[in-house]
């Protein structure tokens, strides 16, 4: 599970992101408005925490923008800023949820479960191609009627794929797909999760486009 972090105060982040990678969340964190609203535009996170306080850009300018674009992605705003027409500006902008600091750990992460839970109720057709049943929401795969179990890797690679056939998607863009920025990745990783696809589909699913990337045809 990918989350954005956008907190510019230094110990507040560190503690925010080692309290979160126990609970499986790979954590990317930032620390301006700006370079928030450039990940959030060219990159795939499922949940985003905003602090409203930044430099270069305000948290609010973020939000507007992102809804302006019809983003979706769920935001959490995590801020100093407590009075009531704070709150309302910040839910007006398009957040999902507000947690004023100081706050409990333990219920940060009961807030990220909350949202993330009505985020993957939202209704997601499920991915049809050749035999293959992607459900975004259950996280279930099927081919030809049975049920594939995916590692997490595979099946974020193979939904970034199908959701996009006939589109080149390149090394980079699937690699931000599946890793965070600090996490470390082997040369060939991305390699071997498509191997493991084929194998476990036909091998034919996903073509190499040699010194670019990975497409399913449509």
């Amino acid at each position: 599970m990918r989350i954005l972090l956008v907190e510019d105060d230094q110990a507040l982040g560190e503690g925010i992101r080692t309290a979160l990678k126990p609970e499986g969340y790979t954590v990317d964190w930032l620390q301006d408005g700006a370079s928030a609203l450039h990940a959030l535009s060219h990159e795939s996170f499922e949940l985003a925490i905003l602090d409203l306080g930044l430099p270069r850009m305000d948290g609010l300018q973020v939000l507007k923008h992102l809804r302006a674009a019809a983003n979706p992605v769920p935001v959490l705003v995590l801020t100093a800023r407590d009075a009531t027409s704070d709150r309302i500006a910040g839910l007006d902008a398009g957040a999902d949820d507000y947690l004023v600091k100081p706050f409990d750990v333990a219920e940060l992460k009961a807030r990220l479960r909350a949202l993330l839970r009505r985020s993957f109720q939202r209704p997601q057709p499920a991915l049809e191609y050749r035999g293959i049943s992607l459900d975004p929401a259950s996280q279930v795969v099927e081919y030809q009627g049975q049920v594939i179990n995916l590692p997490r890797k595979e099946f974020l690679l193979l939904h970034e794929l199908l959701i996009q056939p006939g589109r080149v998607l390149t090394r980079d863009k699937l690699q931000q797909a599946l890793y965070g920025w600090d996490e470390e990745v082997e040369s060939n990783a991305l390699e071997v999760h498509v191997h493991h696809l084929r194998k476990k589909f036909f091998p034919e699913l996903i073509r190499t486009v040699r010194g670019v990337g990975y497409l399913v045809d449509k």
